[in-house]
């Protein structure tokens, strides 16, 4: 009887281990359906943006401005336009047949990067200076455009040169390029930081800075319509080629591009935008041959 007790007792353990073992299987295969849907998420991640992907889900996810013409803005109507929107547009034409066939993301200038490496988009067209610490964190195509920044300060600041920003209140928008060098270069200037360049205008017009850094093609349409503001004819830094841009690593929609806006350029597309956008804000002074990189090329 102890025996027959003993293996009696070893087969319920038994069965009891294998009804765990069946418990967890079940349980694994559950999390087999997550776990395939979360490697599917994980190789939709590591895949998101390339061409293939982009024309599975049937539409191209791009980072544009929202406030900042004449690169990307909305009209009294709600729609998405300007230099950097209407281009993206056009790429989406060019690779799904169709120019509605797009998701545009309002991004932010510290965020367009962040963006970029978790996958919301597959391509930065928000007027993105390339620099070399930026082109350490994603891949730049071949650039649209070349910006130079300027400061635009109010006339009672009495600020007329550079050296004028001295113990000033300078405005800036977090994440811009006007924000990174004034930080490592002017420690004598005091920076008041936004997140939106509205936000930054607002605060420069109610008089919260004395002036506010940034690319000169906004700073010179928004004083035409804001009298009692004038740019420092001074550069803050060299003029700088503007590109869209893709999560490093994503050479096939890079490339892809850089193609497109070869093709562009033959037909003059960027300097159409430019006629559109960006001729009534610099004036007829400005050159565009000087400003617009026709075919992806500098």
């Amino acid at each position: 009887m102890k025996k027959t007790g003993v293996w009696l007792l070893t087969l319920m353990m038994a069965f009891v281990v294998l009804s765990g073992c069946g418990n967890n299987g079940a349980n694994g295969n559950s999390g087999g359906k997550d776990g395939n849907a979360s490697q599917g998420n994980s190789a939709e991640k590591a895949t998101a943006g390339g061409l293939q992907a982009i024309k599975d889900r049937g539409k191209l996810i791009v980072g544009v401005f929202s406030d900042k013409p004449p690169f990307g803005f909305t009209n009294e109507k709600g729609d998405y336009i300007g230099f950097d929107n209407d281009l993206a547009k056009r790429f989406a034409k060019d690779l799904l047949g169709d120019e509605s066939k797009i998701e545009y993301v309002v991004v932010e200038p510290a965020s367009r990067i962040p963006y970029l490496q978790s996958d919301k988009v597959d391509l930065i067209l928000a007027n993105m200076t390339v620099t070399d610490e930026r082109a350490k964190q994603v891949d730049f195509t071949n650039p649209t455009m070349k910006v130079a920044t300027q400061v635009l300060v109010s006339d009672s600041s009495g600020i007329q040169s550079l050296d004028g920003l001295k113990g000033k209140k300078i405005i800036v928008t977090k994440g811009t390029t006007a924000d990174i060098f004034l930080t490592e270069n002017r420690p004598d200037v005091e920076l008041v930081r936004y997140e939106k360049n509205t936000e930054s205008l607002q605060a420069l017009k109610d008089g919260r800075g004395d002036g506010y850094a940034q690319d000169n093609f906004i700073l010179i349409g928004w004083a035409k319509d804001n009298p009692g503001f004038h740019l420092v004819e001074e550069n803050l830094e060299d003029v700088a080629p503007i590109a869209p841009a893709v999560k490093k690593g994503n050479i096939e929609l890079r490339d892809w591009v850089n193609t497109e806006l070869e093709t562009l350029g033959k037909e003059k597309f960027l300097h159409q935008l430019y006629d559109t956008y960006v001729k009534d804000e610099l004036g007829p002074d400005a050159n565009p041959d000087e400003i617009v990189t026709e075919g992806g090329k500098l």
